[in-house]
């Protein structure tokens, strides 16, 4: 099989043949149809946060594929079934956040595509429990944002504890922020989408944002104040400057919900301003396995709208260049040709 694999941070990524893996008990084998570019990928090949990936490392969290074979012991998954494999690849099951529902706050949780392989591959093995079903209808392109950068957004959302008529500001439009507008609209909230692209500020309006603000162009802060201030605001974009707006936008009992991880981020907020306004900042890291069940029943049902663009694997070097200029309209998803591929005994692989 092919895989993208990553042996120095900072260094390009090397698309290399390797043995297809075998499911060991309780783990199922995937053959990849896609697999979404996150920018935490981008963190993970080049080692930007304190705790690094394991290297070498194939990277990779939103991938989509079939079952092909079933590991001793697996009975809840079925071969020929379509599943999503995301971030969160294994928790415990068994401490305080699993047990009353916060499983991906899980102390003893494994990472796809940072503690092990993950989807920038053709195969990839996945402990059957954390394979969530796609449902019929959703198509491998489509799914696969939605494993990260929907559940993500989505529980985002969520932790905010939106109520109807609130108003919402997005900060970042791309692959997370034009699913983050339209779970928000879903609620009832109205909703102010920041961004310095103008193409992803009117992709935003095509979604459903009812505001817009060009923060290349005007200030932020002064333009939500203008339309009567922010009572939550999502944060999806990584520059210094964007926290510190996000901050000011707030209305009084405001929510400041942070999602995004710049490498070496640290955030400093004024304390008589958040204890007199009453401001709750909130750390939203993606989301459990109901979340995304959640997430694809939404879309199936014809709710939400995943804005993709196709590259193929050996374009992983140049898709990453684009997402880091940012000139990726939404998401770029890594599309594979693996219903031409089949295992061999020895574990390789070859056409049909």
């Amino acid at each position: 099989m092919r895989a993208a694999v990553v042996t120095e941070f900072g260094a390009p990524a090397k698309v290399e043949e390797r043995n297809i893996p075998h499911p060991g008990p309780g783990q199922v084998l995937v053959r990849l149809e896609t697999c979404g570019l996150c920018h935490t990928d981008i963190h993970a090949m080049r080692g930007d946060w304190p705790v690094k990936a394991h290297l070498p490392l194939v990277p990779g969290h939103e991938g989509v594929g079939i079952v092909e074979q079933l590991g001793d012991g697996v009975t809840n998954r079925s071969i020929g079934q379509r599943v999503a494999m995301p971030w969160l690849g294994y928790a415990c099951g068994e401490c305080r956040y699993c047990v009353d529902g916060r499983e991906n706050l899980c102390e003893k949780q494994y990472n796809n595509g940072y503690a092990v392989d993950g989807g920038y591959a053709e195969y990839m093995l996945s402990d059957s429990r954390f394979a969530v079903p796609v449902p019929d209808g959703i198509t491998a392109m489509d799914a696969a944002p939605l494993t990260c950068a929907g559940v993500t957004t989505y529980a985002a959302v969520k932790n905010a504890r939106v109520t109807p008529g609130e108003t919402v500001a997005v900060f970042g439009v791309g692959g997370l922020g034009h699913l983050a507008v339209q779970y928000a609209r879903l609620v009832g909230a109205k909703v102010i989408a920041v961004d310095v692209t103008a193409d992803k500020l009117e992709l935003a309006k095509e979604l459903g944002a009812d505001h817009v603000v060009n923060a290349a162009d005007s200030d932020p802060v002064a333009a939500i104040e203008a339309l009567g201030g922010a009572d939550v605001v999502i944060v999806l974009a990584v520059a210094p400057s964007v926290f510190r707006q996000a901050f000011a936008s707030l209305n009084r009992g405001g929510r400041l919900i942070l999602v995004s991880l710049p490498a070496g981020g640290e955030l400093t907020v004024p304390i008589f301003d958040t204890v007199l306004k009453g401001i709750s900042i909130i750390g939203s890291i993606v989301g459990t396995r109901q979340d995304l069940a959640e997430v694809f029943d939404l879309h199936a049902a014809g709710r939400t709208k995943v804005v993709t663009e196709p590259r193929e694997l050996d374009q992983i070097n140049a898709s990453v260049d684009e997402v880091l200029a940012g000139s990726v309209p939404a998401r770029l998803v890594f599309q594979y040709h693996t219903a031409d591929i089949v295992p061999i005994e020895d574990g390789s692989s070859a056409s049909r």
